[in-house]
């Protein structure tokens, strides 16, 4: 990653400022009245505590925890365990890649909003195996496991997560618990969407960047999911857009504190009392910076909507439902292209964008010439051989440019369906 692609280079407007002020203000949690117990029979006996998670809840949508039950060690021997597979060359981190079939493991060609990451990661489920639909297509009822595969070095790497995801799940619960309480809820009313959770964690290692003025480590974005837990290092780069004011702000490390984020599940299911926080990765040009970040899902057969205790009529339903499962499907897959289909990869679509300058404007007229609605997209029969078998399993395309028309619903963050989602095992 020593040279700098275009592929990495943002807009200008969404272009770092290297020189940001230190936010002040940022919520500190102490969790000590539970850190190591489960909630205390009698919420009376925690109201503080449940107030201080509203607050930062509904006026930051982030916060950090100290004092929440992780043992020190257990996060140590995880963070050394990445450092070790990292440090590894391109070809052995290549030899548990993440692919069409399986979606874990190491990957280093992230892409949000279109523009690439400056990082390479190593993703792991929770539970393993998962359960996660094998389609995106709402008439698709079948499901697959999703597996972890793991290096031959470091051989520890299996230990310590699977160590530190046990604790992640917990703390997880109980954060879970008092988000409940300060909406109003029972403690356990969320508990019951993450019984078989389709959570996951992923090691993030950002190298140094000669251009960390053009490139970041991650695009702006919002978290899909209910929450995620992230345990940065002391190098630090993350920042959140402040909702006062709408600037970027860096988030300064606090040494063993977790940085949690409300996600988009909480938004709808809060009907909007609580709002994910837009965030970004910052790089730099003489450091290395490490993160692990713990994603929190609930179940693939949860429906996400807002919850009943929480609409009134001055406070009618903000969302539609919709299933949890599908969705990751179809956020997991995007930018497929049909000729490529028809005509079993023999022709290849090409990937295009669209620069602007300073001076003028621009106008065009595209014209998109798809098939019915009705139609089944498959690779051409006459195209087909023994040689040459059949790459993509066949899709309706009026059900396809559906979910993929999902992508226009800000609230909900729905990517493009990617072209891998069709292609056949070899």
């Amino acid at each position: 990653m020593g040279e700098v692609d275009e592929s990495f280079i943002q807009a200008v407007e969404h272009r770092p400022k290297l020189a940001i002020t230190e936010a002040e203000g940022i919520p500190l949690i102490n969790l000590s009245v539970f850190n190591s117990h489960d909630l205390p029979s009698n919420p009376s006996s925690i109201e503080t505590l449940v107030e201080e998670i509203r607050d930062a809840c509904k006026n930051w949508g982030f916060f950090q925890v100290i004092n929440h039950g992780v043992p020190l060690e257990k996060r140590e021997k995880l963070e050394l365990a990445s450092r070790k597979f990292f440090a590894q060359s391109t070809e052995e981190k290549l030899k548990v890649r993440r692919d069409e079939v399986n979606p874990q493991g190491y990957y280093d060609s992230e892409v949000t909003k279109n523009v690439r990451d400056w990082k390479e990661v190593f993703d792991m489920t929770v539970k393993n195996p998962t359960v996660i639909p094998a389609s995106h297509e709402a008439g698709d009822n079948g499901l697959k496991e999703v597996v972890n595969w793991w290096p031959e070095y470091p051989s520890e790497l299996r230990e310590a997560f699977e160590e530190y995801a046990e604790e992640m799940e917990k703390l997880a619960h109980k954060l879970l618990e008092l988000i409940s309480l300060s909406l109003g809820l029972k403690a356990n009313r969320l508990s019951g969407f993450f019984n078989d959770h389709t959570s996951f964690t992923r090691l993030n290692h950002y190298p140094p960047c000669p251009v960390p003025h053009l490139a970041l480590g991650v695009t702006r974005h919002k978290d899909a999911g209910a929450l995620t837990i992230l345990a940065q290092d002391d190098v630090g780069g993350l920042q959140v857009k402040r909702k006062t004011d709408g600037k970027w702000i860096r988030v300064k490390p606090t040494p063993q504190a977790y940085i949690v984020n409300v996600g988009d599940i909480i938004q709808v299911w809060s009907n909007d009392r609580y709002e994910s926080v837009e965030h970004r990765v910052m790089v730099n040009s003489e450091k290395e910076r490490f993160s692990i970040p713990f994603f929190f899902n609930p179940d693939h057969n949860v429906m996400v909507e807002p919850l009943e205790e929480l609409i009134t009529e001055q406070d009618p339903v903000k969302y539609q439902a919709y299933n949890w499962g599908k969705f990751f499907a179809t956020k997991k897959r995007s930018n497929f292209k049909k000729l490529d289909v028809w005509s079993n990869d023999k022709y290849k679509s090409v990937e295009h964008r669209v620069m602007v300058n300073s001076e003028r404007e621009r106008f065009s007229i595209p014209f998109f010439f798809n098939p019915a609605h009705y139609t089944m997209v498959e690779p051409v029969a006459e195209l087909v051989n023994e040689e040459n078998p059949a790459k993509y399993k066949a899709f309706n395309w009026g059900k396809f440019v559906s979910a993929r028309n999902l992508s226009n619903f800000k609230k909900l963050h729905v990517e493009n369906i990617q072209i891998y989602h069709f292609r056949k095992s070899e």
